[in-house]
C-alpha cells in the first residue's frame, strides 16, 4: 500500500526534484523514507538555514525546484530566515515540516505551535496535508511555487497522514507547466511599440524575472540586432554574456556603479525594463528618472513597489515582447550615435580596476576571475565585498554569480555553492564570504567534507564589519559592535579535512586556485586584507 508520505514524496520526484536538505526529527521520519524511496537524495545539513540555501543552489544548477525538510518546532524556526529569502529573492522552495496531529495538539504542548501562521507572511501558499487530497495540494502546491515570480510553499505534514496507508488515486506526473504570455493589445503596447520604434538611445535593464523566464537568448538577440546597451541587477549578471561590448554590468548597491549608470540611463529615450524588479536595487533607485521619463515595463506580475514610474506596463514575458518590439523596430537604425555606452562601460572598468599598490579586494577578485575558467559558478555573500565583487566578475551566462539580492542575508554564499557543485557535478564553484560570515556556518565545512565536493572559498579577512563599519563612520557614528578577533581559517580547513591556505599576495593566490580546480576536497583561501579597504572602492 501507498503512504501519504509516498505520495507527497512522489510527486516531488514527478515535477523534477532529485533532492532535499534538512535535519531530521521523529515527526518526519516516514517523509525522509519516503523521499528516499522515491529517488530524492537527502543531504543532512547541520543548520536548516543552509539546508534551504543548498536547495537553492541545487535549483540554479537543474532547475528541479529547491526541497527543504524541517522537523516541528525548532526546525520549522531555525529555517525562517531562509523561507523569507526564497520569497524576496523569487526561489521556487517546497518547504516540509512535521507537525503533531490535530487532535493530539489539543492538549499536547510541547513544542506545539501554528506553523501555518508563522510562515504565511513569507510564503506563496501554506497547506495542511490531508488524506484523500493528497494529489490536488501537491499539484496545487507546485504550480503555486512556480507561477509568475516563483517562491516557496510551505506544506505541513501531520505524522497520521504522512505514516497511514490510503488508496487515494494519484498520478506520477506534474501535471502544471508555465505558458509564455503576450501582453493585451491595448494603448499601454501601442506606446512601447511606438517608443522602441522611434528611439535613438534606447537602453535595457533586466533582472531576476528575465532569469527565471530563461530570456537570456532572447534578451542577447535583441541587444545585439539593435545595439541596446544592457544593465542588469545583480540577480541579472550573465543574461547578456558580461564580456560583451553593450554589457553594461550589475547595478544596485554600489553608489560608484551609479554615478555612471544613472546619468546614462536618464539620456535615454526608451527605457526598456524587461523581467526588472527593483526589490534588489539600493535607496539610489527608488525615482532614478523623472515621473514622465519613456519607460517600457515588461513584467509577469502587477507591480506595486512603488520605486519608480513607467509610461507603459505590458504584462507578459521577455521573449514575446521583444518579438513585437523586433516587427517596429529597423535593424539599420542607429543607436546612440554618440557612442556613450562604450564611454560608460570603459569608465566601469576603470572604477573598478585593481588597486594600484597591488593588493586589496580588487586585486583578490580580479586575480580569480583571471584564474578560474570561465565557466565558473561564483556565490558571494552579504557585506561589502559582495558589492565589489559583484562588479568585477564577469558573468558569460545567467545563474553564474548567486546570491542573497532582495534579503540580503549573511551566511548564503558557502550553502550555496555547495548545492550548485553537488547538483551540477560540473562546472567549478567558488564562495566569496567575509570573514564574520563565515563564522556563521561554519558547521556546514564538515558537510562539505561528508559530501567530498571541491568547493572553493574566499573569505576576505579584515576582523570587522565592514560595511556597517564605513556606515558608521558615514554618519559620524562612534566604532560599536563591528570588530572581532582573528580566526585562523586555514587550521579550521584542515581540522574539517579540507586544505586552507592564507594569502597575502596575488601569485599565490593564483596558484591556489590553480591548484584548488584539481583538489579532491574543499580549499579554503584565507585572504587578509586591511581595515578599511573598502573604503572608495565601492
Amino acid at each position: 500500500m501507498t503512504t501519504g508520505a509516498d505520495i507527497i514524496a512522489g510527486k516531488l520526484y514527478a515535477a523534477g526534484c532529485r533532492h532535499a536538505f534538512g535535519i531530521p526529527g521523529g515527526e518526519v521520519l516516514a517523509l525522509m523514507q519516503a523521499l528516499d524511496e522515491a529517488g530524492l537524495n537527502f543531504v543532512l545539513v547541520k543548520h536548516e538555514n543552509a539546508g534551504g540555501f543548498m536547495a537553492e543552489g541545487g535549483w540554479h544548477a537543474d532547475g528541479g525546484p529547491g526541497v527543504l525538510l524541517a522537523t516541528l518546532g525548532p526546525g520549522v524556526t531555525n529555517a525562517i530566515n531562509v523561507v523569507a529569502n526564497a520569497w524576496q529573492d523569487r526561489v521556487p522552495l517546497i518547504f516540509l515540516t512535521g507537525c503533531v496531529d490535530q487532535a493530539e495538539a489539543e492538549s499536547y504542548t510541547h513544542q506545539v505551535f501554528d506553523h501555518q501562521q508563522l510562515l504565511r507572511p513569507i510564503v506563496k501558499a501554506s497547506f495542511s496535508a490531508r488524506l484523500g487530497a493528497l494529489d490536488v495540494m501537491m499539484e496545487k502546491a507546485m504550480a503555486i511555487a512556480l507561477d509568475g515570480q516563483p517562491g516557496p510553499v510551505h506544506i505541513d505534514v501531520p505524522i497520521k497522514v504522512a505514516e497511514s496507508e490510503t488508496g487515494e488515486a494519484w498520478t506520477k506526473v506534474f501535471q502544471a507547466a508555465p505558458v509564455a504570455t503576450q501582453p493585451l493589445p491595448g494603448k499601454d503596447l501601442e506606446t512601447a511599440l511606438e517608443l522602441i520604434a522611434k528611439a535613438e538611445r534606447p537602453i535595457a535593464i533586466a533582472g531576476v524575472d528575465a532569469v527565471n523566464e530563461g530570456a537570456s537568448a532572447a534578451i542577447t538577440q535583441f541587444c545585439e540586432t539593435y545595439r541596446v546597451p544592457l544593465v542588469t541587477s545583480y540577480k541579472g549578471k550573465g543574461l547578456l554574456d558580461e564580456t560583451h561590448p553593450l554589457a553594461l554590468g550589475g547595478a544596485g548597491l554600489s553608489p560608484k556603479a551609479d554615478s555612471h549608470l544613472l546619468p546614462l540611463i536618464n539620456q535615454s529615450d526608451c527605457i526598456l525594463l524587461l523581467g526588472y524588479d527593483p526589490i534588489e536595487m539600493r535607496i539610489n533607485w527608488r525615482n532614478p528618472w523623472s515621473d514622465d521619463a519613456p519607460v517600457v515595463d515588461v513584467t509577469p506580475v502587477l507591480r506595486t513597489h512603488g520605486m519608480h514610474a513607467v509610461s507603459a506596463t505590458l504584462r507578459g514575458d521577455v521573449a514575446p515582447v521583444l518579438k513585437l518590439m523586433s516587427e517596429v523596430r529597423d535593424p539599420g537604425k542607429v543607436s546612440w550615435p554618440g557612442g556613450e555606452p562604450a564611454k560608460t562601460r570603459k569608465a566601469l572598468e576603470g572604477a573598478f580596476a585593481p588597486e594600484g599598490g597591488g593588493w586589496g579586494p580588487a586585486t583578490v577578485f580580479h586575480t580569480l576571475r583571471n584564474a578560474l575558467p570561465d565557466e565558473t559558478v561564483a556565490t558571494a555573500d552579504s557585506g561589502a565585498h559582495r558589492i565589489l565583487v559583484s562588479q568585477i566578475w564577469r558573468c558569460p551566462g545567467p545563474r553564474q554569480m548567486l546570491q542573497s539580492s532582495a534579503l540580503c542575508t549573511m551566511g548564503c554564499a558557502v550553502p550555496l555553492a555547495m548545492g550548485h557543485r553537488l547538483v551540477d557535478g560540473g562546472a567549478p564553484v567558488i564562495a566569496f564570504v567575509g570573514d564574520a560570515g563565515l563564522e556563521m556556518c561554519l558547521g556546514e565545512l564538515s558537510t562539505l567534507r561528508d559530501l567530498k565536493i571541491p568547493v572553493i572559498i574566499c573569505v576576505l579577512v579584515d576582523t570587522s564589519l565592514a560595511l556597517i563599519e564605513l556606515k558608521q563612520r558615514n554618519s559620524q557614528r562612534p566604532n560599536v559592535g563591528v570588530d572581532f578577533g582573528e580566526t585562523d581559517f586555514p587550521a579550521v580547513a584542515a581540522a574539517y579535512g579540507g586544505h586552507g591556505v592564507w594569502v597575502e599576495d596575488a601569485a599565490t593566490l593564483k596558484s591556489e586556485a590553480e591548484a584548488a580546480l584539481a583538489r579532491d576536497g574543499f580549499t579554503l583561501l584565507a585572504c587578509r586584507i586591511e581595515r578599511r579597504a573598502y573604503d572608495g572602492a565601492i
